[in-house]
């Protein structure tokens, strides 16, 4: 099977029922965590295809079951990442049990030491990883991440939470605008073509999917005081007009972690990753050519 670009792609599943894909044909793995929403087709339009051309054997997967009749596009849409503000609710859906199912995927393709990437509540389970699995991986990139909380993520927690208890829902053109509002830059919400493409995504998304509050997160704490004790090279990418997690959280994670690296992103909201794609490539890029090469032949950790 071919996926975007042409580069080869097969499927399967973890024994606890993680659905993954592989693509290209590269010896060198690379692991792409997903934010909220955890279709690991997010990454397919733009990081999938460079990655494949530099020679990396991409790893994707999906945090969970994926609703009926959302197509392709449509899940790619559902990149609402409101939950990320760590309402109380199930620990089912939040950057613990996210760290676990990477770890049993890790195991499951029986990977040697290898570089996550992690997004959003993606970032927030590599950084609890590296604190309890860091033998296996060689680096991690974390974007649009945060080690606390702060008043804004704390407001949208108590909202997101009352209307979880509430079980009410706003419709879906009134849900489409605000995600649209929070995870875009206000560059792009200037640009009126792509303000209009991204609303109906956004649209078609709270049509088929759920919503961002049906699955609240537990809280966060305050973890950078833990970050000393990750041992393995960092960079973290911060999204200059992120609203979600702001970048000067990023940093701060940054600061915490020993020799850990910092860039930030300009005319960039919560989904940098996806509105400025040959800028975030060329990081991610760079990072991954500063880390040691991972030899397919390594024994495999324990």
């Amino acid at each position: 099977m071919r996926g975007p670009g042409g580069a080869a792609r097969t499927t399967g599943r973890t024994p606890g029922g993680t659905a993954y894909t592989l693509h290209g044909t590269g010896d060198r793995p690379v692991v792409l965590v997903a934010g909220a929403g955890g279709a690991g087709r997010i990454w397919e339009h733009h990081q999938v295809p460079a990655l494949t051309a530099a020679g990396r054997l991409v790893v994707t997967f999906d945090h969970g079951p994926e609703p009926a009749g959302a197509g392709a596009d449509t899940w790619e849409g559902h990149t609402s990442e409101a939950v990320d503000s760590e309402a109380d609710g199930s620990e089912a859906y939040g950057p613990l049990a996210l760290a676990a199912r990477t770890v049993e995927l890790l195991t499951a393709l029986d990977l040697p030491p290898c570089p996550l990437v992690g997004h959003s509540l993606g970032a927030l389970a590599v950084q609890e990883l590296l604190l309890t699995d860091a033998h296996r991986v060689s680096g991690a990139l974390l974007a649009a991440t945060r080690g606390r909380s702060d008043v804004l993520a704390e407001a949208l927690t108590r909202a997101e939470t009352a209307a979880a208890r509430a079980g009410t829902r706003p419709p879906p053109e009134y849900e489409a605008f605000v995600r649209l509002v929070l995870n875009l830059s206000p560059r792009t919400l200037a640009d009126e073509g792509a303000a209009a493409e991204w609303l109906d995504l956004f649209e078609l998304a709270a049509l088929t999917g759920e919503s961002a509050a049906d699955r609240p997160l537990p809280p966060l704490g305050h973890r950078p005081a833990d970050f000393g004790r990750i041992p393995v090279p960092v960079l973290v990418v911060g999204f200059a007009d992120d609203v979600l997690a702001p970048a000067p959280l990023g940093r701060e994670v940054a600061s915490a972690i020993p020799g850990a690296r910092y860039t930030e992103l300009a005319d960039a909201g919560h989904l940098g990753f996806l509105e400025r794609p040959g800028a975030f490539n060329t990081v991610l890029l760079d990072f991954l050519a500063t880390l040691a090469p991972t030899d397919p032949g390594a024994p495999r950790v324990p």
